[in-house]
């Protein structure tokens, strides 16, 4: 038989025998658990950043062993060795090897699996065909392996407080799950930087951003608005529908991905200035979602969804037209408004189907 109580934010666990008689110690696991695989995640993440930038600035040659990524694998062996070490420490105080792994960490360990996976097969890429220079850095086979392992591994926090019953609305019970949503989304925002605005600058010129000053290009930039809007949408309002979250926490979120796309590939201060127009916005959207309540009303997901779009855009185009314009007519650049908000508002049908007839 098994009992499982939650104190002090960590898990306490005891399997009985027939007679009542306890087999197991307190596992490690817990709020306080789930805190320090963040902010491990976070250095993790980091040193995604980190050699993303070096790649977009020239700082790289054809090695593959450079100090950007040895800072970067460092954050992973680091998140690794914390796995690990709860997994041991949970056998040796005679726990059975599942419940050895902390709750929603199973996953976790499927990615650092994956990820050491693409780190020997990126190594062997590069020795094989050469460093990987542009857009090619974030389609290369190695890397989408490394991004799906690198999103496994950081989501631990996440299904780990999705799992925990009785879990309240307070920073207190999910502090952990709200930055474990912020790293996943920033580590998808790394993906995104050919197309996440304020990294592109979408209708003005600039070394990147000209790319999208022709049809094929415009066409480009619409179509990365919906991505980038639909992908910050969908994790967000799946947290949404299982907590109502503090206030606060949508923008913090949010603010940490607008923080990572200005750092990464950082070319003139508008970019700061845009991001900045679209983190006031965020804030607005954070009111909303906590008056909406979706945990609460399912279907106010259906406005809230389209909303994001609607209001981190027009926060960017505030901002964008009235200081460098837009080579872009009226009809592409409000394209990149509506069209992401229609995709969004679909999104939310996935997110809370229509009531079937009884």
């Amino acid at each position: 038989m098994m009992t499982e109580t939650v104190l002090s934010g960590s898990v306490v666990s005891a399997a009985t025998g027939p007679h009542g008689r306890k087999q197991g110690a307190k596992r490690v696991a817990g709020l306080r658990y789930d805190w320090l695989i963040n902010l491990l995640c976070a250095v993790f993440v980091g040193g995604l950043y980190v050699d993303g930038w070096a790649h977009n600035h020239g700082r790289v040659d054809e090695s593959f062993f450079t100090p950007w990524h040895a800072f970067f694998y460092s954050g992973y062996l680091l998140v690794a060795i914390a796995f690990a070490a709860a997994v041991v420490v949970n056998r040796t105080r005679g726990h059975s090897l599942p419940l050895s792994i902390p709750d929603g960490y199973r996953l976790t360990g499927v990615g650092l699996f994956v990820f050491a996976a693409g780190g020997v097969g990126d190594m062997v890429w590069h020795v094989l065909f050469g460093i990987e220079e542009g857009a090619e850095a974030l389609f290369s086979p190695t890397h989408i392996l490394l991004g799906l392992g690198i999103g496994l591994t950081i989501t631990g926090p996440l299904r780990a407080a999705w799992n925990r019953r009785g879990t309240g609305g307070s920073w207190r019970e999910l502090g952990p799950a709200v930055a474990s949503l912020g790293i996943f989304l920033a580590a998808l925002t790394f993906f995104m930087m050919f197309f996440f605005p304020v990294t592109v600058l979408l209708g003005t010129s600039g070394t990147r951003s000209g790319y999208f000053n022709n049809d094929v290009g415009r066409v480009a930039g619409m179509v990365g608005a919906t991505i980038t809007a639909a992908v910050l949408a969908g994790p967000i309002l799946l947290t949404l529908r299982r907590w109502r979250l503090p206030f606060g926490a949508v923008s913090s979120v949010l603010w940490l991905s607008l923080l990572g796309a200005v750092i990464v590939d950082y070319e003139r201060p508008l970019m700061i200035w845009l991001a900045l127009g679209m983190a006031a916005a965020a804030v607005v959207l954070d009111y909303l979602a906590w008056r909406a309540r979706p945990s609460d009303n399912p279907d106010s997901v259906r406005w809230l969804a389209p909303a994001l779009p609607l209001l981190l855009y027009g926060g960017y185009y505030a901002v964008l037209l009235p200081t460098a314009g837009s080579t872009w007519s009226v009809h592409m650049w409000t394209s990149t408004i509506v069209i992401p908000a229609v995709a969004c508002w679909l999104l939310s049908f996935l997110l809370a189907p229509p009531q079937l007839p009884e």
